[in-house]
Parts: C-alpha cells; sequence; structure tokens
C-alpha cells in the first residue's frame, strides 16, 4: 500500500493529530501547519485533507495532490459554491451531528411546552401557579429534510408518542416517520403541524423555503425550529409571524448570516430563542472515528460515507 499524507487545517490541530495517532492508520503520514506559510506548503503536497470548510477553500485552489478532503461539519456550502473546484472526493460528517441535535430540538420543546421558563420567573417571584398544558403525545411533529437529523429527531419525536410526518426533496418513505411527501406538499401538510422542525442543507432549492407565504400556512400555536441551515428562512417574515402571533414561539440555532449581528432585530423578537449554531456540534472525536472509516474505504477503493454530490450540494 502506498503512503499518503493528512493536511490538518482545523482550529484544535494538537487534537486531532493525538486522535490520529492512536488510532495507528498504516500508510497515513498525518501534517499540521505552523504558519501560513507551511500551510501553504503541506496543502500543495498533500492528497488527504482533513479540514474546516471555510478554511480549506481559502487554499484550494493551492492543491495539487487532492484526492479526498473530509469535512469537519455537516455543512460544506465553501466548497460546493458556484465556481469552486470539483476534481476530488469531498465527505462530510453526518451521523454524530443526529443525536446531539435531536437533543437540542426537545430540550427547548419540552422547555417551552412545560413553561419552564415562565416557572422560574415565578420561582424568582415566590408565585405558586399553575399553567396549562399538553404533553406531545398525539400531536403532529413535521421535520422538513430526512437527512440524519432530520431522522434522529423523527425517531425521538416517535418516543414521545407523536404523529411523525416528513418533507424531502424525493418524497421517498424512511424509516421513523409515519408519512413522508415531496417539497410540494409542504405547504398543505403545515397547517396541521404542530412543531415544524427545519432540518434542510443549504442549497438554490432551499433558498428561503419558509417564507412569508409558506409560513403564513403554520397554525397560531405551531412551534418551529431550524437546526438545518439559516438560508432556509425568510427570517423578517418568520420574525413578522412571531410578531404578529401567527406562530406560537421558535427557536434558531442557524441565521442567514453568523455570527448574528448585535445589531439583528431579531434579539428583540417576542418568543424566539436564539442559539449560537450550538446544537449539534464538531467534536474532534466524533469527527476522527468518520475519518478513520472512511480511510479505510478510501485505501481499500471503496465508497466512502458522507460522500458529497457537488450538483445538489449535499
Amino acid at each position: 500500500m502506498s503512503g499518503h499524507t493528512v493536511f490538518l487545517f482545523t482550529d484544535d490541530d494538537a487534537r486531532y493529530r493525538a486522535l490520529l495517532a492512536d488510532a495507528e492508520l498504516p500508510g497515513l503520514t498525518v501534517a499540521a501547519a505552523d504558519s501560513l506559510t507551511q500551510a501553504l506548503q503541506l496543502a500543495a503536497g498533500a492528497d488527504l485533507w482533513l479540514a474546516e470548510p471555510s478554511r480549506a477553500a481559502a487554499l484550494l485552489p493551492r492543491a495539487r495532490r487532492l484526492a479526498w478532503l473530509q469535512a469537519t461539519y455537516a455543512g460544506v456550502e465553501p466548497l460546493v459554491a458556484a465556481g469552486a473546484r470539483r476534481d476530488y472526493c469531498l465527505t462530510n460528517v453526518r451521523g454524530p451531528f443526529g443525536p446531539l441535535a435531536s437533543e437540542y430540538v426537545f430540550a427547548h420543546l419540552l422547555s417551552l411546552t412545560r413553561h419552564l421558563p415562565l416557572y422560574r420567573e415565578q420561582q424568582r417571584r415566590r408565585v405558586w401557579n399553575h399553567v396549562p398544558y399538553r404533553g406531545l403525545g398525539g400531536r403532529t411533529l413535521l421535520v422538513v429534510g430526512t437527512g440524519s437529523i432530520g431522522c434522529h429527531v423523527a425517531a425521538t419525536g416517535g418516543h414521545f408518542g407523536m404523529r411523525v410526518w416528513g418533507v424531502s426533496r424525493s418524497g421517498r418513505s424512511v424509516a421513523g416517520f409515519d408519512r413522508v411527501e415531496p417539497v410540494q406538499a409542504l405547504a398543505a401538510m403545515l397547517p396541521e403541524a404542530d412543531v415544524i422542525v427545519s432540518a434542510l442543507p443549504s442549497t438554490p432549492e432551499t433558498r428561503h423555503l419558509f417564507d412569508e407565504v409558506t409560513l403564513g400556512r403554520c397554525h397560531p400555536g405551531a412551534l418551529f425550529f431550524n437546526v438545518g441551515r439559516g438560508t432556509a428562512v425568510d427570517e423578517r417574515a418568520l420574525a413578522e409571524a412571531l410578531r404578529q402571533g401567527r406562530l406560537g414561539a421558535a427557536v434558531l440555532d442557524v441565521f442567514a448570516e453568523e455570527p448574528l449581528s448585535e445589531a439583528s432585530p431579531l434579539w428583540d423578537v417576542p418568543n424566539l430563542v436564539v442559539t449560537p449554531h450550538d446544537a449539534a456540534r464538531s467534536f474532534p472525536e466524533d469527527v476522527v472515528e468518520v475519518f478513520v472509516r472512511n480511510y479505510r474505504h478510501f485505501v481499500s477503493g471503496e465508497p466512502l460515507e458522507g460522500r458529497i454530490d457537488f450538483e445538489r450540494g449535499y
């Protein structure tokens, strides 16, 4: 087996290097840069990259030998942008994010439906007052995007006894969903959805899928979550729907521009929870597990996990 060199370009190269050393992958040399000059040299000579997409995109024109790039994130938008190189194999991380994103959605969902912020405030004021609530069982959960994250959210909804619907590009049946329809059916499904979770990638087709018209199909008590990509939501339309009481509440972890500007009006929108794109982090231990499996596939000439279709963008 011929040797390979993997170029690390992350915000924690030392941790990745240590984890890869423990993995003892045969024929693999691990290289990380201490300076921009060294990074340029390594980018030119390495045939494999383990890198954050935005960092990788900046050096991609320098890559002369690149065969495969393992991204450390699920989102790879900088690497599939118009005009970007496509003469290599690009893979992302998918599996580890599903459980984390599902924890996030249901942590906030239970907090909202069981009035936990209100009870915390009542405790502060020493007020003993019951607030009516409904359990999650029997409610309709609509997950838009039936990939890894969407499937984990669906499975958790099933554990709570929810009726789980899905929307995807193809509309094909997926395990864990009671019903899956193509995107064209979204408008008809929204009025019956109690909880809506967007787990969509960023593509031209998904941009502002949730616009004023689409959001106007939701019933006034619906709860909206976005754990996919910020570009799928028209933020102005969502803010207006919340201000006018046409949505019950929304929880956003992703935004069209990140970090969210201090001047953004979203901070002050009623019934909107803002979190800093932290629903499902890329932990080096999880990323390296994916890389190790894919490296073994790569050297054996087998298909890689999480391969990106440059045309579709995911």
